[in-house]
């Protein structure tokens, strides 16, 4: 069996991919830069390594990773997020030099990772999306809120989850908006607000190198925090080909290698679905699909191991997975309406509900979210990143 590094092990989504290749037999290199991280106190992870932090020190990361895999620590790499794949994807020809990598290199990761790129090629393809504005500075912000109607979304170019996005609802909040996303993260795009009431839809892919998908999988949002808008707290797999066939030619125009995720927004006013962004990477509700039986993780290893794998298109629908500590619980918390939601709160126990972290099977990535929080209490950022996006 060939080994796995899956960096990024402090993330939630870490865990679910770590557990679906131990279940396979196969071995699991957890990586990251934090002690205390979740994926390491998995019973499938068969070895922790410290490395690096790859956003501050980018360079050291490159040369421990690929110390190691010259050294044959692993044999596969799965980069699982932003703050390694800015990095590793630079390294593209360099790191499959050692080992199989099976993502996209750089140049097509940071077209898909860029906002403004994603859309402007989905109106190209005539893939419907919000009326949208790029802005790369402040020069134009005056002329660009005369085209605005408000409310109005902001959102960096470059970032993840709903890290950075805002709501505006007049000229004045648009420049003091503008002023700080641009000092905290650059250039932005400027949306037009679809109000609630649509739905809000996931279509993760597996896409080969011939350019084909191999796996396909529909979510729907059905709760989530920041409560309006952020990562998914609840969701559930539904049939939707209408929206899995329009992912599938967006990530074909980027010519995609490996998994991602393409958001849609049903706009209530016209029933119309809209591209929201692609997320270039495993997503934060991997867990799902795994547990309705498309197995992304499982099947990039195939792909990457034998160069193919047989299509996965079906899958039962129906199947909900929770992120209950701390995200729906922070939800319900935070929800004006949390006791008429449906479903409840209090469903806990259903035969087609799974959860993102708790198993019985593996209770140790549960004990490690809570000895990290614990080992970051004095930590500002640390609350600051969880916390401070409340709305």
């Amino acid at each position: 069996m060939a080994t796995v590094l899956v960096t990024d092990a402090k993330q939630r989504k870490s865990v679910p991919i770590i557990r679906s290749l131990g279940r396979q037999g196969i071995p699991v290199v957890a990586g990251d830069d934090a002690r205390f991280s979740m994926g390491f106190f998995s019973k499938y992870c068969t070895k922790a390594m410290i490395y690096p932090a790859p956003d501050k020190e980018p360079a050291k990361f490159m040369e421990w990773l690929l110390a190691k895999a010259r050294e044959g620590s692993f044999d596969i790499l799965y980069a699982i997020d932003e703050r390694t794949l800015d990095v590793v994807t630079r390294y593209h020809e360099e790191i499959t030099q050692y080992v199989s990598f099976p993502s996209p290199n750089f140049v097509t990761y940071i077209k898909a990772r860029d906002k403004g790129n994603t859309l402007t090629l989905a109106q190209s393809l005539g893939i419907p999306s919000p009326r949208t504005i790029c802005l790369d500075n402040l020069k134009n912000l005056k002329q660009t809120a005369k085209l605005l109607t408000f409310p109005a979304v902001i959102k960096p170019r470059l970032s993840s989850g709903s890290r950075g996005l805002a709501y505006v609802r007049s000229i004045h909040e648009l420049e003091v908006t503008c002023q700080r996303i641009y000092q905290d993260y650059g250039g932005m795009v400027i949306q037009e607000y679809l109000p609630p009431g649509g739905g809000t839809f996931g279509v993760e892919v597996l896409m080969h190198w011939d350019g084909k998908p191999r796996a396909t999988f529909v979510h729907r949002r059905l709760r989530e925090y920041p409560v309006n808008g952020g990562p998914s707290t609840l969701r559930e797999s539904l049939a939707a080909p209408d929206l899995v066939e329009l992912g599938v030619r967006l990530l074909q125009a980027m010519e995609w290698v490996g998994v991602a995720m393409v958001e849609f927004k049903v706009d209530p006013r016209d029933g119309i679905p809209k591209l929201m962004e692609v997320n270039p990477k495993f997503w934060g509700s991997i867990a799902l699909p795994i547990a309705a039986g498309v197995d992304f993780p499982y099947l990039l290893y195939r792909m990457a191991i034998d160069g193919n794998v047989e299509p996965v298109t079906s899958f039962e629908l129906g199947v909900r997975c929770r992120w209950l500590v701390p995200g729906d619980i922070l939800h319900f918390i935070f929800n004006p309406d949390r006791f008429k939601m449906k479903p409840s709160f209090f469903d806990f126990w259903d035969d087609n509900l799974y959860y993102d972290l708790i198993s019985k099977d593996d209770p140790g990535p549960l004990w490690g979210m809570f000895c990290s929080a614990l080992s970051n209490l004095r930590n500002p950022i640390f609350w600051k990143k969880h916390f401070s996006r409340l709305r």
